[in-house]
């Protein structure tokens, strides 16, 4: 169950114009941090990225389906009513399943939490990811960067500084008075 700070944290992704992917990243994080932190390990990095985007999905994040569950013909969003209904059925979990679950986590490794795991799941660099954006940017032709121009003054302040630096200039003044 993802905690009220990653929401929160989503929320504020959403409300600055970011992406679904980014807006679920925060889920993702979250998992990867609670599987170093309890031990639980996940099969792979993989894995718990395939949970956070879970977690992101049932939040109500706007992340697309799964690409193998969205080619199939059978498979279908459910209704939110139905949803709901699924929600309120629930009944607690039993203790024997609960501490068969718990013993079965146990007996997982820990390395995919590892920052070495998370560092070869993403190896692209910063350089890496710039160039292949500007490679991408043409591509998107005039109405697609007409969008992307769009969306990146709406996180820019009056002073067309990112959302971060006004926050750090913010920071500073504030600092400055106190003295």
């Amino acid at each position: 169950m993802p905690s009220e700070k990653a929401r929160a944290r989503a929320r504020k992704d959403k409300r600055e114009g970011k992406s679904a992917s980014t807006q679920a990243g925060e889920f993702v994080r979250e998992e990867i941090e609670h599987m170093r932190a309890d031990g639980h390990a996940a099969v792979s990095v993989r894995q718990a990225i395939a949970i956070g985007l879970s977690e992101a999905r049932r939040a109500g994040i706007d992340v697309p389906a799964r690409k193998a569950a969205a080619s199939k013909k059978g498979t279908r969003k459910k209704p939110a009513a139905k949803k709901a209904a699924a929600k309120t059925a629930a009944r607690r979990t039993s203790a024997r399943r609960s501490r068969a679950s718990t013993m079965a986590l146990k007996r997982e490794g820990s390395a995919a939490a590892a920052t070495t795991a998370s560092a070869r799941a993403s190896a692209r660099t910063t350089p890496e990811r710039s160039v292949s954006a500007k490679e991408a940017a043409p591509s998107k032709g005039p109405a697609g960067r007409k969008v992307a121009a769009k969306k990146a003054s709406r996180t820019k302040g009056a002073t067309g500084r990112s959302a971060g630096a006004t926050r750090a200039a913010r920071t500073r003044a504030m600092h400055a008075r106190e003295r």
